[in-house]
């Protein structure tokens, strides 16, 4: 019989997970549909706006307004639009390797907002003008500002990366492992020293 590890070890604690297969199926269908709605807003962005002013919303809270970015935000990177494609591409490849032990389904959501945000803007990079691999992205969301003075302009492809980043952030500090367990911090009383430990 194999003895069973001892309690406070800060191993990971299993929590039986879900079945790789559903965790995978979660994250594609996320990321197909972040990709998607990231596609028919730009399609619609560029249909509604182009020739017009920016639309104010909200009491000027958040503006539409169409732009083509070369670069990242604040157009960082703008002379080397083919370097955007190759990090995509790495962050795909990423997502394929974490995928392989994949069995929890907030992880999944998180990396399929990641994914179909990085494809989003992709198909940009790939297929739009002036090129093939160096595309401008179709950005319309400003906030506060009509012309991105306060916050970048941005696309549904943009949240969709930020909310799975910040979601991944959220699981790696509350412990939430990729396969489905969740690490265990030591108990307060095998933390002390064994002096302190006799004492208490």
């Amino acid at each position: 019989m194999t003895a069973a590890p001892p309690a406070g070890s800060g191993t990971a604690e299993s929590t039986g997970g879900t079945p790789r297969r559903k965790a995978v199926g979660v994250l594609l269908g996320v990321a197909v549909a972040a990709l998607v709605a990231d596609l028919v807003t730009k399609q619609l962005a560029l249909s509604s706006l182009t020739g017009r002013g920016p639309v104010s919303l909200l009491g000027g809270a958040v503006y539409l307004t169409l732009t083509r970015n070369s670069g990242a935000a604040w157009s960082i990177g703008s002379d080397h639009t083919w370097v955007f494609p190759l990090i995509t591409v790495a962050v795909i490849g990423w997502i394929a390797w974490m995928a392989l032990r994949l069995r929890s389904l907030p992880w999944a959501v998180s990396l399929g907002l990641v994914l179909g945000g990085a494809l989003g803007n992709l198909t940009d990079r790939v297929f739009r003008a002036p090129g093939h691999f160096v595309g401008h992205v179709v950005d319309m969301v400003s906030l506060f500002d009509p012309y991105g003075q306060v916050w970048p302009v941005f696309n549904l492809a943009d949240s969709s990366l930020v909310c799975g980043v910040v979601l991944a952030v959220f699981l790696e500090l509350t412990g939430r492992q990729r396969d489905g367990s969740r690490a265990t911090a030591e108990r307060s009383g095998d933390a002390l020293p064994a002096d302190q430990r006799e004492r208490a």
